[in-house]
């Protein structure tokens, strides 16, 4: 028999997990199941065993038919290697709300031109290193000043970013933000969230402008899989120790790398791939999954 944990989460802002639901849900359950309640009506645990795979999936199966369209998100595991000690992130429709070379585009006002090569390459249908050599010429002459106005005027943390990683950090886990976006960006939006580290691809800069050109090699889907590999490594760790989070077809390999993978808001091909989904939680769905009581956060 393994033990199994399955966190449901609700969104902060849209408490979901009613009594009523609970008690709905119990019915659903197996015997040994227990239900702990982990923060109000926003999170619990649903701790069972099972014999196997399939005894799993129907156990969860049930779980999501009980919840039928609840906006609520459903990560499960296994309990005995919930919490992590390395946590690699996306950056841009992940950690925050944007796609910071769309942002960069509008300052030329070509972000609808961009942003649908943008779109294309997250979903997979162009290969990331070629679309990103495509957008940044397009980006050619614009003044790199720019860049500290927009991500204090354009870009927004995504809701619970900060608390996520204060959180792991607090309890000793390493944290790095990995992007296939610029470190211009990263640079200061890792600061202000709080990672370990950062990496992420170089602009080209002559005389204060961009050139329309990326320092090779690009950082793209086999870099950041690269980079959860490398650290995993250097901290002597097991790959159920790793998570990893992205929304976009460059984050796959990383992913799917990861002792435990798991898809924000992404794209189809991503959230299948993925281990866990989180389409209706905020980031801190991550603590809860991990076994980190309300009390532990660091906000």
């Amino acid at each position: 028999m393994t033990d199994y944990v399955a966190t449901l989460v609700s969104n902060p802002s849209k408490p979901a997990l009613s009594d009523a639901l609970l008690s709905h849900l119990a019915q659903a359950l197996p015997s040994n199941a227990k239900v702990i309640r982990l923060d109000r009506q926003i999170a619990i645990d649903v701790v069972f065993s099972a014999r196997s795979q399939k005894e799993t999936k129907e156990t969860v199966e049930k779980i999501r038919q009980a919840l039928a369209s609840e906006p609520i998100d459903v990560i499960v595991q296994p309990l005995a290697t919930r919490k992590k000690s390395l946590f690699i992130a996306d950056m841009d429709s992940t950690m925050i709300g944007q796609e910071c070379i769309d942002e960069l585009a509008a300052e030329l006002r070509v972000k609808q031109k961009v942003a649908k090569i943008t779109e294309r390459a997250m979903r997979g249908e162009l290969e990331f290193e070629q679309a990103l050599r495509e957008r940044v010429r397009l980006l050619a002459g614009l003044d790199a000043l720019v860049i500290p106005k927009i991500i204090a005027e354009r870009i927004t943390l995504s809701p619970g970013a900060r608390t996520l990683i204060s959180t792991l950090r607090g309890h000793g886990v390493y944290t790095a933000l990995v992007s296939g976006g610029f470190t211009l960006f990263t640079h200061r939006i890792s600061a202000m969230i709080g990672f370990d580290e950062h990496r992420a691809n170089t602009l080209m800069i002559d005389k204060g402008k961009l050139t329309g050109e990326v320092a090779e090699p690009i950082l793209g889907k086999q870099a950041k899989r690269a980079t959860l590999i490398e650290l995993r490594e250097q901290f002597a760790l097991h790959p159920d120790e790793t998570l990893a989070i992205g929304d976009g077809a460059n984050d796959l390999d990383m992913i799917k790398e990861a002792g435990f993978g798991v898809a924000y808001r992404a794209k189809a091909a991503v959230a299948a791939a993925a281990d866990a989904r989180i389409e209706h939680a905020d980031l801190t769905a991550l603590l809860y999954a991990q076994g980190y009581s309300r009390s532990s956060w660091i906000e």
